[in-house]
């Protein structure tokens, strides 16, 4: 009788220590996670409430005490040249830079998962501009592209003319993708790398028993199952080059005659330069759409099942 009462009295308090077992496990977990959520939102959250507040205003560097305007802001930045300039120069870059650092990353990780004498040699050739910084990285190629330079002087060596790089409008922006492609092609082949080790080898010994050539291999192995990594690294690669900055504010400042203008660098201009806080929020919030679209392209490529 005694037993009875002690396993009911038992099973009755269970459910109550499972309780106070998880209310303590929750208020643990809440406690961890406050500095984190309180810099989100200080850092984060916050500073687009702000963006997208300004945005709609005329003469505020705050919150409140600003005038109402509407999307006048955005027409009068859709109407600009200059600002119809930068979207434009910004599209070709995108569309350039992209494309050519994913496709020399790919090549690149496809040899150096390969073993052949040196590899490890032209791995650290290739890796080593990734851990230069950017600031470090564009001045030496700003001192490679003056006009008594090493590039011209090579140019000079084997007659050829030599050339105006960053003082060109038709060469400036090229210059800049050498320069960031220099940085970034092998800090994306180290994403690539990694997927093509996880792709199983046996794949790849039955294409070869069945007599299919390195192409065949590259189309119907290595690509598909690639296919997650590389759409993180052309996601994560387009973010990365609308967000280019450094470059440009050290070697060209948007120039010559706009050629580099990219929007990021106009964001700055607008709002640090020029001061007009309201016109550069408006960037801002821009920018933060694309980025969203992007990041939601992102989101369902790495959803899709292989």
């Amino acid at each position: 009788m005694i037993d009875s009462e002690r396993r009911v009295a038992a099973e009755t308090s269970a459910p109550a220590a499972t309780r106070r077992r998880r209310g303590g496990h929750w208020r643990a977990a809440a406690l961890f996670l406050l500095p984190a959520v309180v810099l989100l939102v200080a850092l984060r959250l916050l500073p687009t409430v702000e963006a997208i507040t300004q945005s709609f205003q005329r003469g505020t560097q705050s919150f409140t005490g600003g005038r109402f305007v509407g999307i006048e802001n955005y027409a009068l930045l859709f109407a600009d040249p200059t600002f119809q300039n930068v979207l434009v120069v910004t599209a070709l870059f995108l569309v350039i830079i992209v494309p050519f650092q994913i496709v020399c990353a790919l090549l690149l990780a496809v040899l150096l998962v390969e073993r052949f004498p040196g590899v490890g040699i032209v791995r650290t050739l290739i890796f080593i501009p990734v851990a230069a910084p950017a600031a470090v990285a564009t001045v030496i190629w700003g001192v490679a592209y003056q006009p008594q330079g090493p590039i011209n002087a090579a140019l000079a060596a084997v007659g050829l003319p030599e050339q105006p790089f960053l003082t060109s409008s038709d060469q400036a922006l090229a210059c800049i993708i050498v320069l960031l492609s220099w940085i970034g092609i092998g800090y994306w082949t180290l994403f690539l790398i990694a997927g093509l080790q996880d792709i199983p080898r046996e794949l790849y010994e039955a294409a070869a028993l069945d007599g299919a050539g390195w192409w065949r291999t590259l189309r119907s192995i290595t690509l598909p199952n690639l296919r997650r990594p590389l759409a993180f690294v052309v996601v994560a690669n387009t973010v990365s080059s609308v967000l280019v900055f450094v470059p440009i504010q050290i070697l060209t400042q948007g120039g010559p005659a706009g050629s580099t203008r990219l929007i990021m660098y106009d964001l700055y201009n607008s709002s640090f330069v020029l001061g007009d806080l309201n016109i550069g929020q408006t960037e801002v919030v821009i920018l933060l759409v694309f980025l969203i679209a992007i990041t939601t392209v992102q989101f369902r490529m790495l959803s899709k099942e292989n």
